[in-house]
């Protein structure tokens, strides 16, 4: 769903792909080949969204006030990222969260349900982890630093091989034959 807010309208690459159950709200801006998935939301109402070029934002996870996705980062499934900087091939764990002020540099990975806090900075190429996070270790050539070129691909797929499916509903418990519906065997 796309919503204005206080005359702000989301501003979406025609080579982007926004899953229809996203929601995407006032001042956001993505980028070519970037991707946002079932279930996200970009609250662009208090102070400027960015997904840029590339960048992919996973199932469930929210941007809000101010949030900067860069060239080909990856925000993870779940994740929260407030008033922050994700730089170039940069990635944000499932289920992250990173505060405000915060900025992780390129090719940075945040492991998965940690905790960034307010006004941290991660270096280029370095793992963090943790509640709230540590330094881990370097990392050199990481495999998830092309995560965003895979998601590029993964969205031209769903873009062009996935359609709604009208009038499909799932059966009620009641209707399904394992569950003690009319049909169930006796």
């Amino acid at each position: 769903m796309l919503r204005s807010f206080e005359g702000h309208e989301p501003d979406i690459h025609e080579d982007a792909y926004v899953d229809p159950s996203s929601v995407v709200i006032g001042d956001v801006t993505i980028g070519a080949d970037a991707s946002v998935w079932p279930n996200v939301t970009l609250r662009g109402d208090h102070g400027p969204i960015t997904v840029a070029e590339g960048a992919n934002v996973q199932d469930n996870a929210v941007l809000h006030e101010g949030a900067e996705i860069g060239p080909y980062a990856t925000v993870g499934h779940t994740a929260i990222v407030h008033a922050a900087e994700v730089r170039s091939r940069a990635l944000v764990g499932m289920g992250a969260t990173v505060l405000d002020r915060s900025v992780l540099g390129e090719r940075a990975m945040v492991g998965a349900n940690s905790v960034v806090t307010e006004d941290t900075e991660i270096e280029a190429d370095t793992l963090y982890a943790g509640v709230p996070v540590e330094f881990i270790k370097e990392v050199e050539d990481s495999p998830w630093a092309s995560a965003g070129d895979r998601y590029v691909e993964l969205s031209r797929r769903h873009a062009e091989g996935s359609e709604r499916i009208e009038g499909a509903e799932r059966p009620s418990r009641s209707d399904r034959p394992e569950r003690g519906g009319a049909d169930r065997p006796e």
